[in-house]
């Protein structure tokens, strides 16, 4: 008879991975502050719910054909092909593009000469006016758009009732194409100029004044103290308003939407990236479409910004 304990396969026993020491001093130390990120926990639980999950969403529904209600289908890149033929795409591109021009370069600008005012010291009241150039950030964009509407309407708006009073003809703005995107990039001015005069106002408040007052003592004139000295050591406030600008610029939607409608207007004129995606998703119901337009608006920012930061930045070894 066999002795069972000789024919017994002997089991291998698999040795178990022991921890490295960094991965239980990390362990020790996330249990140690369990309370702290408890804590912090649920801004990251919202951020991944709110955040995460819509961008991921949205890339997986670019390559889909869906209407919001039915089964999804798989269409492959056929979404972002059509976005690339589509006319109507690239004069949003095109229309988006020259609002943004309109818009953000004079803003800017007047955003700089406020901000150089406000910093002076023979201005009265600064606190005043700072308030009063802020106030039209915090308004409602949709009340802001219907007064403008009155402001720029074909009829009975305020321009044309001053274009009579010097025996000129009225224009009818919001139907034509240049019409619609100056009274758009009017409202952007507007609305950003004050927000960012503050932004320039604290930059200029960080410059130390003995610069100012060596070149002075120099010889050198207020203007040559501007591009000397402010412009220079306010190249880094530039650079964050002309990116914040083109990514704002570049999601204008509530403008044209409340003033001219879903289309645009009459023309088109004032049919920007974001309102084609919203009349194509929202109103059309082509989801993935919709998708794919945002993703392809993702790119053109990004690109904008890469552009902007290299043009703003310079050679910093000329400085």
């Amino acid at each position: 008879m066999d002795n069972p304990m000789l024919n017994h396969t002997p089991v291998e026993h698999k040795p178990v991975p022991k921890k490295s020491k960094s991965q239980d001093r990390l362990s020790a130390q996330i249990w140690k502050h369990r309370k702290e990120y408890l804590a912090i926990s649920p801004f990251y639980i919202l951020f991944a719910i709110f955040g995460l999950f819509p961008i991921a969403f949205s890339m997986f529904l670019s390559f889909q054909k869906w209407d919001g209600i039915g089964e999804m289908t798989f269409n492959g890149l056929n979404n972002y092909q059509f976005m690339l033929t589509d006319p109507e795409f690239w004069r949003a591109v095109g229309n988006t593009l020259l609002i943004w021009i309109y818009s953000t370069i004079p803003m800017l600008f007047i955003a700089l000469v406020v901000a150089f005012l406000l910093n002076a010291s023979f201005v009265r009241f600064r606190t005043f006016f700072r308030i009063g150039y802020f106030l039209p950030n915090v308004t409602s964009l949709v009340a802001v758009a219907i007064v403008f509407g009155t402001v720029f309407s074909n009829n009975y708006g305020l321009l044309n009732y001053i274009l009579s009073l010097f025996g000129l003809n009225s224009v009818e703005w919001l139907n034509k194409t240049w019409g619609i995107q100056l009274a758009i990039s009017v409202m952007v001015i507007w609305r950003w100029a004050g927000y960012n005069a503050i932004i320039y106002l604290a930059g200029l408040q960080s410059i130390p004044s003995v610069l100012y007052e060596a070149a002075k003592i120099d010889g050198a004139s207020g203007i040559q103290s501007f591009f000397k000295i402010t412009i220079p050591n306010l190249r880094p406030i530039i650079l964050f308003t002309v990116i914040t600008s083109t990514i704002g610029g570049m999601q204008i939607f509530t403008e044209p939407q409340v003033l001219v409608g879903n289309d645009g207007g009459v023309s088109g004129g004032g049919l920007t990236i974001v309102l084609y995606l919203y009349r194509e998703a929202f109103v059309n119901n082509y989801f993935g479409y919709g998708a794919a337009v945002g993703w392809g608006m993702f790119v053109l920012i990004a690109l904008f910004s890469i552009v902007n930061w290299k043009m703003v930045q310079g050679n910093p070894s000329n400085d």
